[in-house]
């Protein structure tokens, strides 16, 4: 038989909101084991933290500023990474922003640009802004972070509940057009997950909204998301393309 390699050691990964949550966890799970990471925020000082962090513990890892809501600054900071790695083998698209609001409020239209732009049309700009580079991958993958309320939405969530849904046909879509090209895309789909955004939320309401909701009765923990993102990119996973992976403890599963 032959055997497929399940190591990403030495391939260069771009990961977007990569200072906190799910973001830092993917970016350390990537560096410790063996990747380059470029860890990118839109803010550069809490992403050159986690960056000197890691090259702290003796792994390979550079920091960028990267706004993702800016298209010219998407291209350009995509390019630098390229430059600086000698290429890109690995995107993973997960900054993100919460975007809550009622439809008939005066905040609407500006909730549901914002989370279009950051939550969705960023995905495609920073797929092909990387996508000359991934064409010369011996193992090319694309991992887009959606969520569980692209699958079954929330009250007065809809900008946000549309974007991530966005996502999961835009995953879809792009699979089948790079295949190919032996371009995996595939999408990672988070329910209840204790990170930033989840940090206003009072423990008590987080324990009973999780008991109620999931089947294993808790809240995940960022790096359970990021363990299920690097499976997707092992060069192991090459017959993997246009999935969709809820990591939400069952609630996806259950009906009450």
């Amino acid at each position: 038989m032959s055997r497929l390699s399940r190591s990403v050691r030495g391939s260069r990964v771009l990961v977007t909101g990569a200072a906190s949550g799910m973001g830092r966890a993917t970016a350390e799970l990537f560096a410790e084991e063996g990747a380059m990471v470029a860890v990118t925020d839109h803010a550069l000082a809490p992403a050159e933290a986690v960056a000197a962090e890691l090259r702290g513990r003796g792994f390979l890892a550079q920091a960028w500023k990267l706004d993702v809501s800016d298209p010219a600054e998407i291209a350009a900071v995509v390019a630098q990474i390229a430059e600086a790695f000698g290429g890109l083998d690995i995107v993973i698209n997960n900054a993100g922003i919460s975007g809550f609001a009622a439809v008939d409020s005066d905040a609407y239209e500006t909730v549901w640009d914002r989370s279009l732009a950051i939550l969705l049309s960023a995905h495609q700009r920073v797929v092909r802004a990387a996508l000359p580079h991934l064409r010369r991958s011996a193992a090319p993958r694309i991992v887009n972070i959606a969520s569980t309320e692209a699958l079954g939405a929330t009250a007065m969530d809809s900008p946000y509940a549309a974007a991530k849904a966005g996502v999961v046909g835009l995953t879809r879509a792009l699979a089948v057009e790079l295949g190919r090209e032996a371009i995996t895309v595939n999408c990672v789909c988070p329910g209840p997950i204790s990170t930033g955004m989840t940090a206003a939320v009072p423990d008590e309401h987080k324990a009973t909204f999780a008991r109620r909701r999931t089947a294993l009765g808790r809240y995940g923990e960022p790096d359970e998301v990021a363990h299920i993102t690097l499976s997707l990119c092992l060069p192991a996973a090459s017959y993997i393309t246009g999935a969709v992976i809820p990591v939400d403890g069952g609630l996806t599963a259950r009906n009450a």
